[in-house]
């Protein structure tokens, strides 16, 4: 595919959403840091995460030239590396903040979790688009379950309960787009609720805090709640224009833990106010809509899978991570995306992003047959 043909039909709606939610984040990292984070490497994360956007518009451009339906004979291997990978992190990973999920490579460190979810999403859509002709009953979705399922066990491991949530959000969004009968969904609701004495626990100790906190975020105001109180402090006092950038108290005076990576809504919130959020939220659903209505008009199911997909993911992020920072959903560690600073967060959103803009090159209405 030639450059013209590229430029010329790409979605630039997506993009400029996209890309003013990255420079929003950037702006907001920077007020972030700049007060708390000693002088030699204030801006070492502003500088990170505007090279990788950099990095990644170039990658980006260069992966539009190919035909995506190419990801296909890739899933296999792709789910095999994916496997290795997380095994990779339980063997040699870096323990930070509780969990071992990172693996240091050089002066970066990187999530392996955080690519997992766009290979889940390549690999079940592949695995999915195979299966289609005979998901006629719950019996014939049991390989997809156990699909998902081995790469969801080795997330929890590490513990990462927000990754392995994406997960089931990915497979649930599938689910709904494949026709998965509502007497099987309400079936899964009824096991879940079952199991949840159970569910309960298999978590860790710091998970069940989190929950206890979601429900009383005064249980343990200088412990597993100070992140919420902190948080939602903030937002409200934004009031409705902000305090204005640089000038947040709860953030500029390192009040507010992980300002900067997932609790960077709360900060806008406080330094933009309820009209900033608002931009941003809208920002949000012209993306989602934007990514649903690709999903509608792909060539060919795999394609609408792999956008449903990705949608799906996006949704979940936004929706948990708005929601745990405004104190309507427990703390999971899920970063906002295109805001939160994460070197790997960010290349695998913008990656996907890309994935949406390849599908979107090869329009034409689509129908399960």
């Amino acid at each position: 595919m030639n450059n013209r043909r590229i430029t010329n039909n790409l979605d630039y709606v997506l993009i400029g959403s996209v890309m003013l939610l990255v420079l929003i984040g950037i702006t907001l990292i920077a007020s972030a840091t700049h007060a708390n984070v000693p002088s030699p490497t204030r801006f070492r994360f502003v500088f990170r995460q505007s090279v990788f956007v950099i990095i990644n518009l170039m990658l980006g451009f260069f992966l539009l030239r190919f035909d995506y339906r190419m990801l296909k004979s890739l899933a296999k291997p792709l789910y095999i590396i994916n496997i290795i990978m997380l095994l990779g992190v339980m063997l040699f990973g870096r323990t930070a903040l509780g969990a071992q999920r990172w693996l240091q490579i050089g002066p970066i460190s990187i999530q392996p979790s955080e690519f997992a979810k766009a290979i889940m999403i390549v690999a079940l859509a592949s695995f999915v688009d195979k299966k289609l002709p005979t998901l006629d009953n719950f019996r014939s979705w049991l390989p997809i379950f156990g699909f998902v399922l081995v790469p969801f066990l080795f997330v929890v491991k590490q513990p990462d309960l927000g990754t392995s949530l994406v997960f089931m959000a990915i497979l649930l969004g599938t689910m709904i787009v494949c026709g998965f009968k509502k007497k099987y969904f309400l079936a899964l609701g009824g096991i879940s609720l079952a199991s949840a004495p159970l569910m309960w626990m298999v978590l860790h100790e710091y998970q069940r805090n989190r929950i206890r906190v979601f429900l009383d975020p005064g249980l343990e105001p200088y412990g597993s709640g100070y992140h919420v109180i902190q948080s939602m402090i903030a937002i409200g006092s934004g009031l409705f224009f902000g305090k204005g950038l640089f000038s947040g108290t709860q953030s500029q005076l390192n009040f507010l833990p992980e300002n900067h990576t997932d609790f960077i809504f709360a900060v806008a919130g406080e330094e933009f106010g309820f009209v900033g959020v608002t931009i941003i939220l809208l920002l949000y659903l012209v993306v989602i809509y934007r990514g649903i209505y690709i999903a509608m008009h792909a060539t060919d199911n795999f394609g609408t899978l792999l956008a449903v997909g990705i949608v799906s993911m996006f949704t979940f992020h936004v929706l948990v991570n708005v929601g745990m920072t405004s104190g309507i959903m427990p703390v999971t560690g899920v970063p906002l995306p295109f805001m939160s600073y994460g070197v790997s967060s960010l290349t695998t959103n913008m990656l996907l992003v890309t994935l949406l803009l390849n599908i979107d090159l090869h329009p034409q209405r689509l129908r399960f047959d």
